[in-house]
């Protein structure tokens, strides 16, 4: 599952001078940095339709051929919580689209710090009762999402179980960011290999987010969530990741739920890196069609 070790080593020092870039950067030159990528991220083959949800701007993605209609993928950006757009996101619905088929739908979320928690959670809930009122069952609807994204999908599942409403078919989370409080080993132990995040820019998001909040809190830090009931759910995540124990304590505390969860771990692979062009992302969108065909079957 992973490329060559020389080849990943000058990939992650390519990413750590990349990110350091942009940290030294203002939040709104990331924004808009991100925009100008995106602009690049428009595949010939893929339909893209943009729409509103009230205020939020949303976008189906979808492959021009044939495809599976009864099924969609509800994405949601990763980014901090205080980044991201489904523009940005493209990088990861686009493969989702076309490695599935399936309809995926992504949103803009309202960023902090402008908009702490909980205007994510909110906004997420809204689009998801657009989806629920075009006439898709909630069994007809796979949650995915990447990083702060990851944490949305998994707040969203335990928002719809807290008003005890039909949670989705299943999850699939890339890198989640489940645990804000950090007490997880590799927060400390990949410190040094870890090219996309370090804690300055976890501390940062925080308290753009979460200011004053308890973030113990399961609809801030999923980690701590009562998971009874819980849809089965996937989990990639990359060995050189800070947040690796993020992804391994949600699955220890899924399985103590008895939820159905699968986790791959990819070795010297680092945070999200199925965004980027190379066999091994993907590699890791054919794992995750796999686990989409296995539950919708």
């Amino acid at each position: 599952m992973a490329i060559s070790e020389k080849s990943n080593q000058g990939l992650m020092k390519a990413i750590k001078r990349m990110h350091t870039l942009v940290e030294s950067d203002d939040l709104e030159r990331v924004r808009a940095s991100q925009e100008n990528i995106s602009a690049l991220l428009k595949h010939r083959e893929l339909n893209y339709e943009p729409f509103q949800v009230g205020e939020i701007p949303s976008e189906w993605v979808s492959v021009k051929r044939s495809h599976m209609r009864k099924f969609v993928i509800f994405y949601c950006h990763g980014g901090g919580y205080n980044t991201g757009s489904f523009h940005y996101a493209r990088s990861i619905t686009n493969k989702l689209s076309s490695t599935t088929s399936m309809d995926v739908l992504s949103f803009d979320y309202r960023l902090a710090p402008e908009h702490p928690y909980p205007s994510a959670t909110e906004d997420a809930m809204a689009v998801w009762d657009y989806l629920m009122h075009l006439g898709y069952g909630a069994r007809d609807v796979i949650v995915a999402g990447d990083s702060a994204g990851g944490n949305l999908a998994l707040s969203l599942v335990l928002k719809l179980k807290e008003q005890k409403r039909i949670l989705p078919k299943g999850l699939i989370l890339f890198s989640p960011w489940t645990d804000l409080t950090g007490s997880g080993k590799s927060y400390e132990t990949k410190v040094d290999v870890d090219p996309i995040l370090n804690r300055e820019y976890l501390d940062n998001a925080i308290a753009a987010y979460a200011s004053g909040q308890d973030l113990k809190n399961p609809l801030i830090s999923p980690l701590f969530g009562n998971f009874t009931g819980f849809p089965p759910t996937y989990i990639q995540v990359g060995s050189n990741e800070l947040l690796l124990s993020d992804s391994l304590l949600l699955k220890k505390n899924l399985e103590k739920y008895h939820v159905p969860v699968r986790l791959e771990e990819y070795k010297g692979m680092w945070h999200v890196f199925q965004m980027s062009p190379f066999k091994t992302a993907y590699d890791a969108m054919d794992q995750v069609a796999e686990f989409i065909f296995d539950i919708c079957r």
